[in-house]
């Protein structure tokens, strides 16, 4: 079959500030297995540009194809864009079968198959093993009802959902399709040749907030080796330099983690590595953290959400305030980047705990912070505790962490948003953040900072223009449940676990 996939125009201003640009992982994923399976594979990549909607949609057609996948890793936010570019392919092509993936339309999948007739299909959990089945079902016109992991209207035009897909026991089965990109147009970091890989899918860890645990189901990780193995082939013959790791938590595991950093090293090359990861195994490996910036970890961030206790007791985040700030004393100790993020919003804060919170992040003394709203997920155990909130934000493309979505009943919109400003410029402006930015050591690292602080002052303004003119918000909105649904927790899990098989252990040299 001729498919080809569309990453839609993200609206966020993360995506629309920075230069740069990284490659859509998850359809690169799907894109390989299908070229594996013999169809012909093509992506649209609409993010450069951006690319207008209405050319996005002549760019699909423009070879007739049989398939259109539409999939993007921001997906709540940018599910009305991938909506009105649906509409708009079925008005110019209503025969094209419209395919729709990632995160939000696997918990979703009700509402939006009874709202719209414009997707024909949807895939609910990771879909490299579940799109080549539907694909090839399609194509042999065999009965949908068993393709595990899917949904769309039965006979009877209701939504219908077969049974959840199992997990992929082996994550080194389904190949990447680099193939279809040309990876000179990806860059980051400021404008180092860059993509986005996994080395690990899910995450261990009960926070009750995050919207990712649930859809990987379990905590799972591609063989050391052959990911260090991809990575070096990467750099050799397409010459990046910069890997972006997408994982929640790639160092759940200390022995599959350590094997990675050998596997790199062993590699030899001169890739740098971001991700983000737990302060909690920052401390836990404070004996073999130059492992990792000889590897070329430069940066981590570290979700932490909050700096108090009482807060991370509420959200079940696991760590503490005390191992947070020795993670990031422990990765300045060895040369790498401490990247903090801060949400606001999971309790009725007033301005003092603002205050509070401003005081001990000037403790922690992050290199770089990154703020953002708590914005509830109805999947996740939150959602329930949070559901009788208000929604100040009826529009769903603001559902990117970067504006406040739920009321706040002792702080104002402005308050919260213009406190919020204030510790953003307050932290990263210090005199000793200052000096690291224009006098680090490390040539690398001043690069990186001066990137980050470059783009973080066009955000910055960018964010207050929005808030000052663009954005618009209730007063008196409705409750989150009203918004969203019912709280969906107890469908968490989107997919049936299937355990790995053990494999025989690979030895690789020890580095010291």
């Amino acid at each position: 079959m001729k498919i080809v996939l569309i990453n839609p125009p993200h609206t966020a201003i993360g995506s629309r500030v920075p230069d740069d640009h990284l490659p859509p992982l998850g359809l690169l994923a799907l894109g390989g297995p299908l070229i594996d399976a013999g169809h012909e594979v093509r992506l649209v990549d609409a993010e450069f540009g951006p690319m207008p909607l209405a050319a996005v949609v002549e760019d699909a057609l423009g070879d007739y194809p049989d398939c259109i996948l539409i999939g993007h890793s921001g997906s709540t936010s940018a599910h009305p864009t991938a909506l009105e570019i649906a509409r708009m392919v079925k008005h110019r092509g209503p025969a094209t079968m419209v395919i729709y993936g990632g995160v939000f339309p696997t918990y979703h999948w009700r509402h939006i198959l009874a709202e719209t007739d414009v997707f024909d299909f949807i895939v609910r959990g990771e879909g490299e093993a579940t799109i080549v089945s539907l694909v090839e079902a399609l194509e042999s016109r065999r009965p949908l009802s068993g393709v595990a992991g899917i949904a769309f209207r039965d006979d009877l035009r209701r939504p219908f959902a077969t049974k959840p897909a199992s997990t992929i026991a082996d994550l080194d089965e389904y190949r990447i399709g680099w193939d279809l990109i040309d990876i000179s147009r990806y860059s980051y970091w400021g404008g180092k040749r860059a993509v986005v890989m996994q080395f690990s899918r899910g995450c261990p860890h009960l926070c009750n907030y995050c919207g990712q645990r649930g859809f990987w189901t379990r905590w799972r990780h591609r063989d050391p080796v052959k990911f260090a193995q991809e990575i070096a082939w990467l750099h050799r013959e397409h010459g990046v330099e910069l890997i972006n790791l997408a994982d929640e938590n790639p160092t759940s595991s200390k022995k599959a983690w350590r094997a990675f950093l050998d596997a790199m090293i062993a590699q030899n090359v001169p890739v740098l590595i971001v991700g983000s990861t737990r302060a909690d195994d920052i401390v836990r490996d404070a004996d073999s953290l130059h492992l990792y910036r000889k590897a070329g970890v430069i940066r981590w961030l570290l979700g932490m959400e909050n700096t108090d206790e009482q807060t991370l007791a509420l959200i079940r985040k696991g760590g503490s305030t005390s191992s947070d700030r020795e993670a990031i004393r422990l990765l300045r100790l060895h040369g790498i980047l401490s990247m903090a993020t801060w949400v606001a919003g999971f309790e009725d804060e007033r301005l003092r705990d603002l205050w509070r919170g401003f005081r001990q992040l000037i403790a922690y003394d992050p290199d770089q912070i990154q703020a953002l709203y708590v914005t509830p997920h109805r999947w996740t155990p939150f959602f329930r505790i949070a559901r009788d909130r208000k929604v100040i934000q009826l529009d769903a493309r603001l559902w990117d962490y970067k504006h406040q979505v739920l009321q706040m009943t002792r702080l104002k919109p402005w308050m919260l948003f213009f406190s919020v400003k204030l510790i953003e410029l307050a932290v990263q402006s210090r005199p000793k953040a200052l000096a690291r930015i224009l006098l680090h050591k490390d040539p690398e690292q001043r690069h990186s900072m001066r990137w980050y602080t470059k783009m973080g002052r066009r955000v910055w303004f960018r964010e207050v223009w929005g808030f000052l003119v663009r954005d618009r918000r209730l007063d008196d909105g409705p409750t989150l449940a009203a918004f969203w649904g019912a709280p969906q927790d107890e469908e968490e899990q989107s997919m049936t676990f299937v355990r790995p098989a053990r494999k025989p252990a690979v030895r690789i040299s020890p580095s010291v």
